[in-house]
């Protein structure tokens, strides 16, 4: 089921029925982990993408602000992320989605799998801070596109709208 075999329309046909069904989950549930955890697997079930999860920013005292892993679908990955740093860390610097149709030309991507080959990768803001990131990885090359962009931005939105 992955989304590179997809039309444009079937991808947003996905994305149309997933929104809802994200908004009824979250909008019953106060816990942020568990809340995340269900978006990984609703996502992951809906495109079959390679890894799909969330990092959170953690600034803890004595320690230079992070991205560190949090709920995920797919095999192992990288634990934390320095602010501008990779995929995950350049979105979080400059508060802006990444879409990445080959990860080996993103300068100083970082390579939790070799399997991975594209990537797409949306902050979470409260206010205009962002929180942590949406990230998502394909074993295939240009995967991601405007589509998933604005939709997974759309996605985002419904969950920090719900964040105390």
């Amino acid at each position: 089921m992955e989304s590179l075999h997809l039309t444009a329309t079937d991808k947003k046909g996905r994305y149309e029925e997933l929104l809802p069904q994200v908004e009824a989950l979250v909008s019953t549930e106060t816990d942020l982990i568990a809340n995340l955890a269900n978006v990984s697997a609703a996502l992951k079930e809906a495109f079959g993408w390679w890894w799909v999860g969330f990092y959170l920013v953690r600034d803890e005292q004595g320690q230079s602000p992070r991205l560190v892993l949090g709920p995920f679908q797919g095999p192992l990955a990288c634990t934390s992320i320095a602010y501008g740093r990779g995929v995950c860390g350049t979105a979080w610097m400059q508060a802006k989605t990444q879409v990445v149709p080959d990860v080996e030309a993103f300068p100083g991507h970082i390579a939790c799998s070799s399997a991975s080959k594209s990537e797409i990768v949306v902050p979470l803001f409260v206010g205009n801070t962002v929180i942590g990131v949406l990230d998502a990885d394909s074993e295939f090359l240009a995967t991601f596109d405007a589509i998933d962009a604005e939709y997974l931005e759309k996605l985002v939105a419904v969950i920090c709208k719900f964040i105390k």
